[in-house]
């Protein structure tokens, strides 16, 4: 008999009881309890963390009987219990929801404990002296665990002001925990956003940050290993090389793994390919950070940032590249050792992540959501068979088809950076493979995108006036520019892909009718 899915089960004990699979999870465990005290892990939502905790805190309760079996069942003294108070934040709209949910779980722990705080209208004050009085009455160092502890902030990160409130909040609950050192066994907290050392962890300087530990890099998540023996009668029969293309790729620095909650329903809809995580949530709030900003997108396709920006959210200084990665719409590619220290490349994970996102782009951002998928299908087709003509016909539709709201009261149109995104969002939501600022040695390529046995090297241009241009019998200047710098030769003896043919793509777009006004291209056949 089948191990059932544990699809949004969250409780340990339950997983355990119930025949659900269990990834085994208890030798990170073990070596956080042992040589840690105060643990921060970060990770996207749905990638397993509430599940980890409970597991954790079952450890801590001594629950031997749910752990047979597992890496740490005759590893960990059972005989040593220690009282746990955990948090769980749910969804607040503002601060005063916020504050009542503190206070909502500080109760709950009072009860569970048998524990009566005195205080009971200072959540702060509640939360220390119930540390103190669980430690007094159990004669035993407390356990906390703190699960999704930015929730609260996240909740608000549109609303600005109370954002900033409840980083106050919170930031009061958790220096608390400084405060209570003397009577703490172990602390762990999860959430998405590893926020700056000025903002809420000021007072946690003995926080250990293990979210870009190599050694905890599969903590959360499953590997392929794990999908190849725990899962390999559930996917029996599926495309297994198309699961891992639409599901695997968030990268911690140790393998490469899936978010659990997208396998899960993959296998409960019966090998259906959808958008299960990022349908679980919306992200709206990065949308308006890009179009406030004018983000050129094609940059998400080769980002390198620091350690420092990796593990810092400021809600004062939002940078879309820390949310991006922080979220999981973005992860790790290559880590890099430099004279500045540890420098990453980021980029889109995931089949699911690059089409999904870049859909909602379009729908949100430019408004096609009527006849995307239109577009979708004739770009692909073209792309495919080379129809460069059909190409060119399909993006003068499609931006002949961008309502005129969008330029109202902006210029968005005169940077070149608007059409490429555009462009760049209809590739990405195809699934291709797309290199965006490609280097060369004499320069960048616009876009370099990969179809089967071709290559299309594509450059933009923005020209002010048409008919200017057209008196002027200007040539395609961004055509030009591709055979001027050779930038098809960086691909000239490229093996390891099995391309054939490369196709120069010049397209100039002329602000005064906010469309394509010469497309022109070429071919060659590699060496």
């Amino acid at each position: 008999m089948l191990q059932k899915l544990p699809i949004g089960i969250q409780t340990f004990s339950k997983v355990r009881e119930d025949n659900y699979i269990y990834i085994d999870k208890t030798k990170e465990a073990l070596d956080l309890i042992q040589n840690y005290q105060y643990v921060f892990l970060s990770r996207p939502r749905r990638f397993g963390k509430s599940l980890f905790l409970d597991t954790l805190r079952n450890i801590f309760e001594g629950k031997k009987e749910y752990f047979e079996g597992l890496y740490i069942y005759d590893k960990w003294d059972w005989d040593k219990k220690y009282p746990v108070i955990t948090f769980s934040f749910k969804t607040v709209t503002n601060t005063k929801e916020l504050i009542t949910d503190i206070n909502s779980k500080l109760r709950m722990n009072q009860e569970k404990l048998h524990i009566k705080c005195e205080t009971s209208d200072d959540y702060a004050v509640c939360f220390e002296e119930l540390i103190r009085k669980v430690y007094q009455k159990y004669n035993k160092r407390v356990v906390v665990l703190i699960d999704e502890y930015d929730k609260g902030i996240l909740d608000l990160i549109e609303k600005k002001d109370q954002s900033i409130k409840a980083r106050e909040i919170l930031r009061r609950l958790y220096s608390v925990l400084k405060d209570s050192d003397e009577f703490i066994e172990f602390a762990f907290l999860t959430g998405v956003s590893k926020f700056s050392k000025a903002s809420i962890f000021s007072g946690l300087n003995m926080l250990s940050d293990i979210s870009l530990s190599p050694r905890f890099g599969n903590i959360c998540g499953y590997t392929q290993n794990d999908l190849e023996t725990s899962f390999k009668e559930h996917l029996r029969g599926a495309d297994c090389k198309r699961v891992k293309e639409w599901y695997n790729g968030y990268y911690f620095l140790k393998d490469k793994v899936y978010n659990p909650f997208d396998l899960l329903k993959f296998i409960h809809n019966e090998f259906l390919f959808d958008n299960y995580w990022f349908a679980s949530g919306t992200p709206s709030f990065l949308i308006k950070l890009i179009e406030k900003n004018s983000y050129f997108l094609p940059k998400l396709t080769d980002l390198k940032v620091g350690k420092e920006l990796l593990d810092s959210f400021d809600i004062d200084n939002i940078r879309l590249e820390v949310i991006l990665y922080q979220s999981g719409y973005l992860t790790i590619d290559k880590a890099l050792q430099t004279r500045r220290g540890m420098e990453y490349n980021l980029k889109l994970p995931n089949q699911e992540v690059k089409i999904s996102f870049f859909d909602y782009i379009i729908d949100y951002l430019i408004n096609q959501s009527s006849n995307r998928i239109d577009y979708q299908d004739n770009l692909y087709d073209a792309l495919v068979h080379a129809d460069l003509e059909v190409f060119k016909q399909t993006l003068v539709s499609l931006f002949a088809s961008i309502p005129y709201n969008n330029y109202t009261n902006n210029k968005i149109y005169e940077y070149e950076g608007f059409y490429a995104s555009v462009i760049y969002s209809y590739l990405q939501s195809l699934g291709l493979e797309i290199i965006g600022e490609d280097v060369t040695n004499l320069g960048r390529i616009d876009l370099t995108l990969f179809v089967e046995d071709k290559i299309y090297i594509i450059e933009f241009k923005i020209i002010d006036d048409e008919e200017l241009r057209i008196e002027n019998e200007k040539s395609n200047s961004a055509l030009e520019q591709i055979k001027v710098k050779k930038y098809y030769q960086k691909y000239q003896k490229l093996e390891t892909k099995n391309q054939s043919t490369v196709y120069l793509v010049g397209i100039e777009f002329c602000k005064d009718i906010k469309n394509i006004c010469s497309f022109a291209f070429e071919n060659c056949t590699l060496n």
